[in-house]
């Protein structure tokens, strides 16, 4: 389980703000909505979209690009175009700090949410955690460079195979059909642009992913939103350590490299 680490005081964190906090090679964005606060995955997964610009009504927060909305509490995505659920994280307040742990998917369903003024200060004798790194944030303003994208893609039921089964490459292509072009609405798998997969075993125990893929097309405006989606629910899989995504052209794509489900859903013959 991953532990509590320090981003803001409550005072960096005034009614109605925003905070974007790099953790662990992803941006989440901490809200503050009343005396509640929550932290979230800073991406939309029906496409990328930046969620720390969206607007906030009835614990809900909306896509800036198609208006997809989620639950601030949960995650969970709520309409469409999204259909799956982004992460939450679990929020805490001691003394004036604020503290959060990255949680997966679906983990935070029956939590409630951190309030100000919250919890006792951390116990006497226990080591503070890293600070985070921390952006300030407000609704319009842009995301920080290199943020992921995501999403956090996947659902509980959809990560819950990688609890169990070991890492190999039919698990690691199964898990990448989270990610879903934005354009066309079917997973990058059965769109035929996975090239290739190679498992390689870190020193640290780890196994390192080193992924080929291509594009519908050498422009595709959607390839930096895939790469960023397939290392994010790639990092999530236990055990995994470092994730590479290169985009590969050659040979260039053709249709007849989709499945044929992918074929059904496009309504191809």
């Amino acid at each position: 389980m991953a532990q509590p680490v320090r981003v803001a005081k409550l005072s960096d964190l005034p009614e109605g703000g925003r905070l974007l906090v790099e953790l662990d090679d992803r941006i989440v964005v901490l809200l503050r909505v009343g005396d509640e606060l929550f932290c979230l995955d800073d991406v939309c997964t029906h496409d990328g979209g930046p969620l720390s610009e969206g607007q906030v009504s009835d614990h809900t927060i909306a896509c800036p690009r198609h208006g997809a909305k989620f639950d601030l509490r949960t995650g969970k995505a709520l309409t469409m175009p999204a259909t799956v659920d982004t992460a939450a994280h679990e929020v805490q307040v001691r003394g004036d700090e604020i503290y959060v742990r990255l949680c997966e998917v679906g983990e935070l369903a029956h939590r409630a949410p951190a309030r100000v003024p919250a919890a006792a200060p951390q116990a006497s004798g226990s080591p503070p955690p890293a600070d985070a790194s921390v952006a300030a944030a407000s609704p319009g303003a842009a995301s920080p460079s290199g943020q992921p994208a995501a999403p956090s893609a996947g659902d509980t039921a959809a990560l819950e195979p990688a609890r169990t089964a070991p890492l190999s490459e039919d698990l690691i292509r199964e898990t990448l059909k989270q990610v879903v072009d934005p354009e066309l609405f079917v997973n990058i798998v059965d769109l035929g642009l996975i090239y290739n997969v190679d498992l390689v075993p870190a020193a640290d125990g780890r196994t390192d992913l080193r992924i080929e893929m291509t594009m519908t097309s050498p422009m595709c405006p959607a390839g930096p939103q895939l790469i960023a989606q397939s290392k994010q629910v790639l990092s999530r899989l236990p055990g995994v350590g470092n994730v590479e995504v290169r985009i590969v052209l050659d040979p260039p794509w053709t249709p007849d490299k989709m499945t044929q489900e992918a074929r059904d859903q496009l309504g191809i013959f």
